[in-house]
C-alpha cells in the first residue's frame, strides 16, 4: 500500500453500515489499523440517525442486504438530504449478481464493491473518494 494512501486515510471518519457483526468487526479492525475512525450502524435507520448526530463523516460503507431498511433505500434517503448529496457512499454486497453495480449506483452509491472485498482495493477506493 503506497504511503500517500496510508497517510491520506489517517484521521478520516467512516460510517460502516452492516447488520452482520462479524463483518462489521473485521472491517472496523482493518480500517482502524490504517488510522481511520470508524463508527458503526447495524441498519439503515441507525445509519441515517448517525449521520444526523455525527456531522463530519468522510465516507460511508453501506451493506446492501439488510433487513427492514436495506442499503438501496438507505442510500436513496441519504441522497435526498442536501448535506449528503456528495458524500462518498461505497456499496458493499455479498450478492454480486449481474446488474447489481448499476442498481447500487442508481440508488445513490458513489461506487460498489463485492464481498469479500480486497482490503487493498477498498483502501484505495476510500482514499480516492475521501480526499479533500
Amino acid at each position: 500500500m503506497p504511503a500517500n494512501v496510508i497517510e491520506g486515510l489517517a484521521g478520516k471518519k467512516a460510517l460502516l453500515v452492516d447488520d452482520d457483526v462479524r463483518n462489521a468487526f473485521a472491517l472496523t479492525c482493518a480500517l482502524e489499523q490504517y488510522g481511520m475512525l470508524v463508527i458503526n450502524a447495524s441498519n439503515g435507520k441507525d445509519a441515517i440517525d448517525m449521520l444526523k448526530r455525527v456531522p463530519d463523516v468522510d465516507c460511508v460503507l453501506m451493506d446492501v442486504m439488510m433487513p427492514d431498511l436495506d442499503g438501496y433505500d438507505t442510500m436513496r434517503i441519504v441522497r435526498q438530504i442536501e448535506k449528503y448529496r456528495s458524500l462518498p457512499i461505497i456499496a458493499l454486497t455479498a450478492k454480486a449478481m449481474v446488474g447489481d453495480r448499476e442498481k447500487c449506483l442508481e440508488a445513490g452509491a458513489t461506487d460498489y464493491v463485492a464481498k469479500p472485498a480486497s482490503l487493498e482495493d477498498l483502501l484505495a477506493m476510500l482514499w480516492r473518494y475521501s480526499k479533500p
